[in-house]
């Protein structure tokens, strides 16, 4: 039996540092490594497996057009581009919808969109566009997307960045207001900042954007990749705040935690300017993709899984902020999005993530001091009660300093 983890750190770039478990099998909220143990996944893949894993009607969906038609690119026609596209529009209250695959290549599509829009709509001089972002956000990885990130790790090495992108502070409306020009086409934002640390801005923030973009001609473009889907306890983060953005990215879950799933969605003003031969994918928009993408929109709606995310989010945030240990900052959040902030001085975030994985929990550090819970949707509230179970015996053991505690009986090895 070859050892996988060795295997990986041989032939693959180190571009990761994983936790030291194999996986093998999954289903619903739980995974299973390769010695038959058992774990709540409370990370589901940065939440591009909100359905659960193996979820019947995606596994469904992707096996039967499999065995019709998977890839054709976009040289033609297919009979399920249409209706993936039709669905997410009504949906969201968008007009028009651009297939692509991952969260990082429909936000270089948005860019594009935007730039575009400025040139040909607003009137903007030629090559003077600018994008206005925010500190501390994450968009993906491409070079033209680490460029305008305010962390230097992602930057460092990969230069020289393209121009046009202006950074403001997340959650100051007053700073995006200050900051527009009038060469500015976009603002570029996530609701809430997740691989910030689950930064939650304050109530109104986004809807206050919203009016200072439409009062100044701006472009409010939200980056849903993680937000989006019922995440955060709406379809979209931004309908918290009865947001109706010009452009709308979405990703991660469209997929239904099967294959990389994409969209940039907007206003038919800005997604006109893109003409036969402006832009497109091999991939984008394939017949296999758009199937198990429809039906994950249709299992988000049928299954109400927006809906339990708002009603399970709230008990797990409830639960979690009544942990009585000293090494944590703050939890913080919304829906099944939230983040435990631990005092730096005390103990790192990888550290309570190796010990949730010994005592049968998986999740990830975000930065150095935050640990994620954004378990898949479908989880139940016994589920929520084994969870922080975990975590509870977890930061004990941890702060009494026994890193070798027992996994509860619950997460035994699978028969």
């Amino acid at each position: 039996m070859y050892n996988a983890i060795a295997l990986e750190n041989a032939y693959c770039a180190h571009n990761y540092l994983p936790l030291p478990v194999v996986l093998v099998e999954g289903d619903g909220v739980y995974v299973w490594d390769d010695k038959g143990r058992r774990y709540l996944d409370m990370m589901s893949a940065y939440s591009a497996v909100s359905h659960g894993h193996r979820h019947p009607r995606l596994l469904q969906a992707l096996y039967e057009q499999a065995g019709k038609l998977a890839v054709v690119s976009r040289a033609y026609h297919s009979d399920k581009l249409g209706p993936f596209a039709k669905y997410a529009c009504e949906l969201t209250g968008m007009d028009r919808a651009l297939p692509m695959n991952t969260g990082a290549e429909a936000v270089e599509t948005a860019i594009k969109a935007a730039r575009k829009w400025a040139y040909k709509v607003k009137g903007v001089e030629n090559d003077k566009a600018e994008i206005i972002v925010c500190a501390g956000n994450f968009h993906g990885r491409t070079t033209t997307i680490v460029g305008f990130s305010s962390e230097q790790q992602y930057r460092d090495g990969f230069g020289p960045f393209s121009p046009g992108f202006k950074a403001v502070p997340f959650g100051d409306s007053k700073a995006l207001e200050q900051a527009i020009t009038r060469n500015t086409a976009a603002f570029l934002v996530e609701p809430i900042q997740g691989e910030g640390g689950i930064l939650v801005p304050t109530p109104g923030y986004l809807a206050a954007c919203a009016e200072i973009c439409r009062k100044h001609n701006v472009l409010l473009i939200c980056d849903e990749v993680q937000t989006g889907l019922g995440r955060t306890g709406k379809l979209l983060a931004c309908q918290h705040e009865n947001v109706r953005p010009d452009g709308l990215i979405l990703g991660k879950a469209l997929g239904g935690g099967l294959l990389p799933v994409s969209l940039f969605l907007a206003r038919h003003e800005v997604m006109d300017v893109f003409q036969p031969g402006d832009h497109g994918s091999t991939f984008g928009g394939n017949p296999l993709a758009c199937a198990v993408g429809l039906t994950a929109l249709r299992v988000l709606v049928e299954e109400q899984l927006a809906e339990r995310s708002r009603e399970l989010g709230a008990y797990l945030k409830e639960q979690l902020a009544a942990l009585q240990s000293p090494l944590i900052k703050e939890v913080r959040g919304q829906g099944l999005l939230l983040g435990m902030e631990f005092h730096a001085d005390k103990i790192s975030a990888r550290q309570v993530c190796e010990q949730l994985m010994q005592n049968g929990l998986l999740s990830k550090e975000t930065h150095a001091t935050v640990v994620r819970f954004a378990p898949p949707l479908v989880i139940t509230r016994n589920q929520i009660d084994d969870a922080v179970a975990i975590i509870r015996s977890t930061l004990a053991d941890l702060s009494n300093g026994n890193n070798q505690a027992t996994p509860p009986p619950s997460l035994a090895r699978r028969k």
